[in-house]
């Protein structure tokens, strides 16, 4: 018996060394950006924007290639941790590039696009949609880095690289800014979290001294006290609402993992009390003429809790894409492309934005 029990602690006592260890390697190793950062803008388009000009912009959560609706995912309370093959995301990646290049936006907002990640199989998602776009110029800014996700034990999410993109044909300088955003968990569990940010770009208007400030983003989805998504709002508006007052123009697109105001409010109901549900965004956020802009007749995304079924009364639906417009633009046209959730997990938002002379 003493043998056994010293082999019982003996083994407790060498899971917490590795345990202390793992979280010491992920603690050394931990993405900690700079507040501010520059950001390559690769390509040369020449296209021009001037006051006056209506420009058509796109936003689609791309769920790294890996969310489509034949899978489910593990944290949704699904089982997927890692689809089956690099041919399934090679595939999805395929159809989402179809996808954009047939909406023809000038601008392009996508997020969860992965470029080094176990969990869509080390493909550079983010070079091969820059390749197919190459007439367009293209901005990464990485928002999830982390060397190794040891959970679940038994399939790991293991190492991720991913992050946020802007391809657009508009004329710009050249480059672009990494702004972060207040992170919304503490040590430990920060080690291992996204790490949210804005990509900023701006594109210098023919004949004027205004810009169009162009920000992509992928905002806070699992903080628990909701004050994580709150501090992200307030810099987001802070930032917005500052361009503005220098008579710039903002469009501002992405995965909000929040419902806009504009949403009916019992569109899409909450089937299930333990289902993710997004906070929304209060309406004193932004005031005087900003516009929140999105299409709730389709649904922007869907839980993961299983595989895809519109017919199914588990298929738990919500609105949390789209656009928010500084006052100075009219939206002429926003819409949903339904494409049924095929290759991934979210559906895209098409808007047409008129920027007011």
């Amino acid at each position: 018996m003493k043998k056994f029990f010293k082999a019982f602690f003996t083994i407790i006592i060498l899971a917490a060394l590795a345990a202390g260890g793992g979280l010491a390697y992920l603690t050394l190793n931990e993405y900690n950006p700079s507040p501010v950062e520059d950001v390559n803008v690769f390509g040369n388009t020449t296209k021009p924007v001037a006051p006056g000009d209506t420009i058509s912009v796109f936003t689609y959560n791309i769920g790294y290639g890996a969310n489509d609706a034949q899978h489910d995912f593990f944290m949704d309370g699904g089982k997927t941790v890692t689809t089956e093959s690099s041919e399934n995301i090679s595939a999805n990646i395929d159809g989402i590039i179809n996808t954009i290049y047939s909406a023809n936006a000038d601008v392009n907002f996508l997020q969860e696009v992965d470029t080094n990640s176990k969990r869509s199989y080390n493909i550079d998602e983010a070079n091969l949609i820059a390749t197919a776009f190459a007439d367009f110029n293209s901005a990464y800014a990485v928002n999830f880095q982390c060397k190794y996700i040891p959970y679940p034990v038994t399939d790991n999410v293991g190492m991720i690289n991913s992050g946020i993109q802007t391809i657009s044909r508009l004329y710009t300088d050249n480059t672009a800014k990494r702004i972060a955003l207040p992170v919304s968990f503490s040590w430990p569990v920060r080690t291992c979290q996204i790490k949210r940010c804005l990509l900023v770009e701006r594109v210098p208007l023919t004949d004027s001294k205004k810009e169009l400030v162009l920000v992509n983003l992928h905002l806070e989805a699992y903080d628990s006290t909701g004050e994580g998504k709150m501090a992200q709002y307030k810099e987001l508006a802070a930032l917005i609402q500052q361009e503005f007052a220098k008579g710039n123009y903002v469009i501002a697109g992405g995965d909000f993992n929040s419902v806009l105001p504009s949403v009916k409010a019992d569109k899409y109901p909450l089937k299930n009390t333990e289902y993710f549900e997004p906070a929304v965004i209060p309406t004193s956020m932004l005031t005087g003429g900003w516009k929140y802009c999105t299409d709730d007749s389709i649904p922007t995304s869907r839980l993961l809790n299983e595989p895809y079924d519109k017919n199914s009364e588990n298929t738990q639906y919500y609105v949390i894409d789209g656009f928010i417009c500084s006052p100075n633009t009219i939206v002429d046209n926003v819409m949903t492309i339904d494409t049924e959730f095929k290759y991934s997990d979210h559906n895209p938002v098409m808007a047409k934005i008129t920027l007011v002379k």
